[in-house]
């Protein structure tokens, strides 16, 4: 599968909530959008910006997604480019999956060189104005979010960590949002974002514990709205277009972070629409 033996990036998370049609698409818009005049390069998000540039840049790029299908036209335009990817479906609500979806990256692609997590969620955004407050919130979307928030990372963290150590080198990244920085009240129409606090901790703790066997990990807070199908026609993309992120610019954050001089560690970076260039 990987034949020319590429270094590895797998990309958790590949597609978008917001992609033409989206599970946050369909929710906001009520029906999925069509996406052919959109641009390729940000019509599946951060997740199918990052992808791309990693292979335009040499990489094997294992594109993970709950659904094959999800990822079809990623897996197609990226070929189309001239580089090499496979999609590996891979549930983070499930630890099977998961341990069943990275032996599947080792045996068809290699022990991955890069990782990011670019893991989203929707649970919350459909309760009603009345049922704001977090004692409406069912039980079972805190759980969903912390899946995908806290024991998704640890567990693939798991899954990708040792072999990197053992190479004395490796990129883990994990893609963020402000949320993690301050907590807010949960607004009609928003995400429970607050467990991604404990995705941030982590990132720290990777950073600690790694950084000296070559392990570079970075937490990378995305603060704005980012471009792409179900997003571009929000009233707020369309009235404030100056705050919308485009996926390519934040995709060169992450290969900076992964290409970055190995004596400069962080573990935190913070991308907004008013910083095109990554800033310490």
């Amino acid at each position: 599968m990987n034949p020319a033996q590429k270094p590895v990036a797998v990309v958790v998370g590949a597609t978008s909530k917001w992609q033409a049609d989206g599970r946050n698409t369909k929710l906001a818009h009520g029906k999925a959008l069509d996406d052919s005049d959109v641009p390729v390069g940000i019509r599946w998000g951060v997740g199918g910006a990052i992808a791309q540039k990693f292979a335009r840049e040499g990489f094997f790029v294992v594109l993970t997604t709950r659904t094959a299908a999800n990822a079809a036209a990623l897996e197609k335009a990226i070929i189309e480019q001239g580089g090499a990817c496979t999609i590996v479906e891979l549930d983070l609500v499930s630890h099977e999956s998961i341990s069943r979806a990275f032996a599947t990256v080792r045996r068809k692609a290699g022990d991955p060189h890069v990782l990011v997590y670019n893991a989203g969620y929707l649970e919350g955004r459909d309760l009603p104005p009345d049922k704001e407050l977090l004692e409406h919130v069912p039980v079972e979307i805190f759980e969903t979010a912390q899946h995908v928030a806290s024991r998704g990372p640890f567990l693939v963290a798991q899954e990708v960590l040792p072999a990197m150590r053992r190479r004395g080198a490796g990129t883990f990244l994990i893609s963020n949002n402000q949320f993690s920085l301050r907590g807010r009240k949960r607004l009609t129409g928003q995400s429970l974002y607050y467990p991604r606090v404990m995705m941030r901790t982590l990132a720290q703790v990777l950073t600690e514990e790694y950084s000296e066997h070559g392990v570079h990990v970075a937490n990378v807070i995305i603060d704005g709205l980012i471009d792409s199908p179900g997003t571009r026609a929000l009233p707020r993309a369309r009235q404030h277009p100056e705050v919308v992120m485009d996926p390519g610019k934040i995709a060169e954050a992450f290969w900076y972070l992964h290409t970055q001089d190995r004596s400069c560690w962080t573990h935190e970076l913070q991308l907004t629409p008013f910083a095109t260039k990554p800033s310490f």
